[in-house]
C-alpha cells in the first residue's frame, strides 16, 4: 500500500508518499480500506520531532479515519468486511489501509458523507469526555472554547449549544468570529483586540462562566481562572502557549474551581472504548438531527500531505482540514 512517510523531521517538505507494507491486524482488529483522514495539530509536532511516537508505534501520522473495513480478527464480533465505518486512530491514518481496534470503531454517522465522518471521531471524543463526561457541562450553564474556529472549537460550539449552554468561542478574525457565530455561539471575542475576561465578566453580570476548554495553557492559566464561575471547571487538551505557569491559588480555594487536563492519545484502550460508545450515544444523535455537522475547509489528496500540513501551520482554517487516498 500507499502511505506518508516522515523521511526526517522537519518542514512539510519531509512528507512523501511511499510504498509501505500493509498492517497485519490483530485477532481484536479490524483493516480499514481508508476513505479519508484528518489533520491535528499534533502531526505537525509529529513531523518536527517534536512529539515522541511511543515504542514499537508505525512512523505514520493520522489520528483518525473513515473508510470501508476489508478484513476482521478472529475475536470481532460486531462488525463484518464492507461496514462503513470511521475510527479513532493510535496513529497510521496517512495510508491506504489502516490497523485499528475493534472497540474504537464507529459508524458513519447519519446524514454525513464517508469522506466528511473522518473530521469527526478525534473532536467528538476530544469534546464529549472533557467537556461533557468530566467537566459536567450542562442545559442553562455558560461554556466558553478558545479558538472556536479549530476542527475542536467548531464542534464544541455545536455540541454545547445543541446540550443547551449558553457559549462564548475565542477567535483571531473577523472571518472566524463570524464562523463561530453562524455555527452557534452566542458570544464571539477577538482574543487579538479584546481582553477575553472583562468581556466574560461584562456578559455574565460579573460571575464568569461555568466551563472553559483551553488549548492554550501556561499564558491564558491565570487569565481561564479568573474568567470562571464560583464551581467553574476549566480543562487543559494542549499547552501550545507554554507549560510552566505561576497562578494565585487563593481563587481556586474561595471559588471552589477544578482544574484538569488529559489528551486523548494516552487515555487506556479501555478508556477510550468507553469514550467511543458514550459518543455514539450522545453525539451520533445530534449529528442525526442536524444539529451538529461536519466542517471541513479543505480536502487534499494523500500525496499533498506537505502542502495540507503548510495550510495547517497557516492557521487560517475553519474547521477540519481532510486528506483522500
Amino acid at each position: 500500500m500507499k502511505a506518508v512517510v516522515i523521511t526526517t523531521p522537519g518542514d512539510p517538505e519531509v512528507l512523501q508518499l511511499q510504498e509501505v507494507q500493509e498492517p497485519v491486524i490483530k485477532d481484536h482488529e479490524v483493516l480499514i480500506r481508508v476513505a479519508a483522514t484528518a489533520l491535528n495539530r499534533v502531526d505537525t509536532l509529529k513531523r518536527k520531532g517534536m512529539y515522541e511516537l511511543p515504542s514499537g508505534d508505525t512512523p505514520y501520522l493520522g489520528l483518525e479515519c473513515s473508510g470501508i473495513i476489508e478484513a476482521i480478527g478472529k475475536n470481532v464480533t460486531d462488525w463484518k468486511i464492507g461496514d462503513q465505518v470511521c475510527a479513532l486512530l493510535y496513529h497510521g491514518g496517512y495510508a491506504e489501509k489502516v490497523a485499528v481496534p475493534a472497540a474504537q470503531l464507529l459508524p458513519i454517522p447519519p446524514g454525513v458523507s464517508l469522506k466528511d465522518a473522518a473530521s469527526f471521531p478525534e473532536v467528538a471524543c476530544t469534546v464529549w469526555s472533557t467537556v461533557f463526561m468530566t467537566s459536567k457541562l450542562s442545559a442553562g450553564e455558560t461554556f466558553l472554547v478558545h479558538g472556536g474556529s479549530s476542527g475542536i472549537g467548531t464542534f464544541a460550539i455545536q455540541m454545547a449549544k445543541y446540550q443547551g449552554a449558553r457559549v462564548f468561542a475565542t477567535a483571531g478574525s473577523e472571518e472566524k468570529l463570524a464562523a463561530c457565530k453562524d455555527l452557534g455561539a452566542d458570544i464571539v471575542i477577538n482574543y487579538k483586540t479584546e481582553d477575553f475576561v472583562a468581556r466574560v465578566k461584562e456578559e455574565t453580570a460579573g460571575k464568569g462562566v461555568d466551563v472553559i476548554l483551553d488549548h492554550v495553557g501556561a499564558s491564558y492559566l491565570q487569565r481561564n481562572i479568573d474568567s470562571l464561575n464560583v464551581d467553574g471547571r476549566l480543562f487543559l487538551i494542549s499547552i501550545m502557549g507554554g507549560a510552566n505557569a505561576e497562578v494565585n491559588l487563593n481563587s481556586l480555594l474561595t471559588r471552589r474551581l477544578t482544574v484538569q487536563g488529559a489528551r486523548l492519545r494516552f487515555r487506556s484502550p479501555e478508556m477510550k472504548a468507553e469514550i467511543i460508545r458514550e459518543v455514539e450515544k450522545n453525539v451520533w444523535p445530534a449529528i442525526g438531527a442536524g444539529k451538529v455537522k461536519p466542517v471541513v475547509y479543505q480536502y487534499f489528496p494523500l500525496a499533498e500531505a506537505a502542502a495540507a500540513h503548510r495550510v495547517m501551520e497557516s492557521s487560517k482554517h475553519i474547521g477540519k482540514i481532510l486528506l483522500c487516498p
